[in-house]
């Protein structure tokens, strides 16, 4: 038992150095433990540790089918590589099967799922973490860049008295145990455990199966919709172009990447002009995945009331606050398509 806990810490000094490595070249570290590439290798060394039966290989990219059989099927871009500019774009069909892989992997265990929930701090403003930093925004987050505003505190096994980090609303995670007024929480797109206050975490249905996901891809501004159909078998039910959010502070923030829960649907998701308690309009077939960032369709801004199909900078450039823009119709593809708590959405880069 000794020589197997050996290995497996051995394991991860070498993917904490290979993660090390990717930063001082140049990589922001907060998206490094978003990349499923880590997290593929994170679960292979985790594995003796999460006691995974023998029998249940680890499923690669390589395992998983891809095949398009689009249930939407207006703007599809074509081909899958496309021109913009004096570049091409394209949709990330390796990357792709790298995540899925990921998530068949994670399903295997039967374990009970919960999710950080904190949108606009309905469960208490998170404690500062014991390391802060101010952003860009000038608000406080810790040093991965994750903010504490509409965040879920992390604390350390061992040390339930300041934060150390902080979990971003709508992440993902499995339920361990109960541990006085805190949860056991392994977050799906963590190596660590932690343990996090009971209000700021919700507990799924035990049935809770991910067989819609939703990829965003903020550098080539895409976005497409796949369905498993069976074990490692994913079908393509739509490809479109989209618009993430922009850096432009003290308003408009990046979509963050990652991997999150699809929490909540609006039919005309409400938003104010910037820096003002006036109303500015609403956005159409709105689906929330992290914080105030939701999928919808064409905002409409006021005195306007009626909805808009397209825009010509879907596609282009970000130009949201955080959201993912899409064709109108294409939002109500995906607000009637995946179900609330059993979706998920990935955003890559």
């Amino acid at each position: 038992m000794n020589n197997l806990k050996q290995r497996v810490m051995r394991g991860l000094i070498l993917l904490t150095a290979a993660i090390i490595g990717l930063w001082t070249a140049g990589c922001r570290e907060q998206e490094l433990e978003r990349t499923f590439a880590d997290m593929q290798n994170a679960q292979t060394t985790d594995s003796a540790m999460t006691a995974r039966p023998v029998n249940k290989r680890i499923v690669t990219a390589d395992d998983i089918t891809i095949t398009k059989e689009l249930l939407f099927d207006r703007y599809t871009p074509e081909p899958d590589v496309y021109p913009y500019g004096d570049t091409v774009r394209s949709f990330k069909w390796e990357t792709m099967r790298q995540c899925l892989a990921f998530i068949e992997n994670m399903q295997k265990e039967k374990v009970r799922w919960v999710v950080f929930r904190n949108y606009k701090n309905q469960n208490g403003e998170a404690p500062v973490v014991r390391h802060f930093v101010r952003n860009a925004y000038r608000r406080v987050s810790d040093t991965l860049g994750v903010e504490r505003y509409q965040s879920v505190p992390l604390y350390l096994p061992s040390d339930t008295t300041v934060p150390v980090r902080y979990g971003r609303d709508g992440f993902l995670a499995k339920f361990i145990r109960e541990e006085g007024s805190f949860y056991r929480v392994h977050p799906a797109t963590m190596t660590e455990e932690w343990l996090v206050p009971h209000r700021y975490l919700k507990m799924l249905s035990d049935t809770t199966a991910f067989h819609h996901v939703i990829f965003v891809d903020r550098r080539d501004q895409n976005i497409a919709t796949l369905e498993r159909v069976k074990e490692n078998e994913w079908k393509v039910r739509s490809m479109n172009p989209a618009t993430t959010g922009r850096h432009a502070p003290p308003y408009a923030q990046e979509t963050p990447l990652g991997m999150f829960l699809l929490q909540q649907k609006k039919e005309r998701m409400i938003f104010l002009k910037d820096g003002s308690s006036a109303l500015g309009g609403y956005a159409p077939y709105a689906s929330r995945f992290t914080n105030g960032a939701y999928i919808h369709g064409v905002p409409v801004n006021t005195p306007r009331t009626a909805m808009i199909e397209y825009s010509w900078s879907l596609g282009t450039t970000p130009r949201s606050h955080m959201c993912v823009r899409n064709a109108t119709s294409h939002a109500k593809f995906i607000f009637d398509w995946a179900p609330v708590e059993n979706s998920l959405v990935v955003v890559i880069e």
